[in-house]
């Protein structure tokens, strides 16, 4: 099938173009043991700008993306976040991203395969058409359809269920992982049995957290976290000022404190997130993408003796002192993925939700025009909006909705 989009090559100079690609219909599994499908074709309405575009864009600059090509392909059509119109089903659908030759494609092993529509191994939204797995068209809720075409506040906030999808993963591991590493000094310390000691330390593990790094996903983390842990301190960090209008939104729906790192070094950043947080962090989240939230964490003492390191970045290097390492107790570990539940329940808190405020939109005629330049210069720059999204196919959208 030929159609128009946006894809990633391995080119220094153009690694991201618009133009004619061929799409294969090739056939896959969303689970290991369910049988292999044809994709059914489906057209992009909106698709929203990820950070994940970015580093794939920067790995094609690099030479690196040849492992992320479809099968036979010298390109990924890229794009994993929007809203679709399947013309076969009459319906509009959010297309479920990974799935695989896998049991669980959030935590595939050595001999299992996965495969992420715009990332990895599939092409994804920037196109005219796609081919999508049936049983990856998740239904959107009633109510936000009139005429045959779609609320564009409703299409704006299905931009998120991609990253939200993730926080709630992420909210699940910790409170896993955070449960089974102090559930023993929680029982000794409030004379309980076993499992009950469990359930505090899920609770436990987030009293003092530390979200490092303010973009859209650390203001998903921050809301999912506080919604199932109420009583957790919260301190944002990040780049910004006080008063700009990311962070005014993202501490109008959690309550947390907010700590601007604009110190001239480390050291100093991290005597204000403790400071904000009344004491050491039980709970540090690195989602900046620099090597220096580590560094906050571990060289200059922010994460407390038992404490939870995620590493949510993509990019930084995490290096420690073993020393103090083992005796501090930390547990560091790392996973960005979701499962199918995870992103139908981000469908349903989003619909309630408010994040379509902060989703700007970009012309297509702009974006197709010249793709790198919107890039560089209005979707990941400096005085980007906090996302950005563009509507591929208007006659789909009702901007009055």
């Amino acid at each position: 099938m030929k159609a128009y989009g946006t894809c990633f090559v391995n080119d220094p100079w153009r690694p991201l173009r618009y133009g004619p690609v061929e799409l294969t219909n090739v056939p896959r599994q969303r689970l290991r043991g369910e049988p292999l499908k044809e994709g059914i074709p489906a057209l992009p309405v909106i698709v929203g700008f990820c950070g994940t575009d970015h580093e794939l864009m920067e790995m094609g600059r690099r030479g690196e993306l040849s492992p992320k090509f479809p099968p036979g392909k010298d390109r990924l059509v890229n794009g994993h976040e929007g809203v679709v119109w399947v013309p076969g089903q009459n319906r509009f659908a959010v297309v479920l991203i990974r799935g695989g030759d896998s049991v669980d494609p959030t935590r595939f092993t050595e001999d299992e395969t996965y495969f992420e529509y715009g990332c990895d191994g599939a092409d994804g939204l920037f196109c005219d058409r796609i081919y999508v797995h049936p049983d990856m068209l998740l239904p959107i809720p009633d109510g936000y359809v009139r005429d045959g075409k779609l609320a564009l506040s409703f299409a704006k906030k299905m931009v998120f269920p991609d990253p939200y999808a993730c926080t709630l993963f992420q909210l699940e591991r910790m409170e896993d992982l955070g449960s089974a590493h102090r559930f023993r000094q929680t029982a000794r310390r409030r004379g309980c049995d076993p499992e009950t000691a469990r359930r505090y330390a899920a609770d436990e593990i987030f009293e003092r957290t530390v979200i490092f790094g303010l973009g859209t996903t650390g203001m998903l983390m921050g809301d999912v976290l506080s919604q199932a842990h109420p009583d957790a301190r919260i301190v944002y960090v990040d780049l910004s000022g006080a008063d700009s209008p990311k962070v005014r939104f993202a501490l109008s729906r959690v309550k947390a404190d907010y700590v601007q790192n604009s110190f001239p070094d480390p050291a100093g950043c991290a005597k204000a997130i403790c400071a904000a947080l009344g004491g050491k962090a039980t709970c540090f989240i690195g989602l900046s993408g620099v090597n220096v939230e580590h560094e906050i964490a571990f060289r200059h003492g922010v994460l407390g003796c038992n404490g939870l390191y995620n590493s949510f970045s993509l990019g930084p290097r995490i290096s420690f002192d073993t020393m103090p390492f083992g005796f501090h107790n930390h547990l560091i570990f790392g996973s960005i993925n979701f499962r199918q539940d995870h992103m139908e329940e981000a469908i349903r808190r989003l619909a309630r939700s408010r994040y379509d405020e902060i989703v700007s939109l970009i012309g297509k005629d702009e974006f197709t025009a010249d793709p790198m330049g919107a890039y560089e210069n209005r979707i990941y720059c400096k005085s980007a909006p906090m996302k950005t999204a563009v509507v591929w196919n208007g006659d789909y959208i009702d901007p009055g909705l």
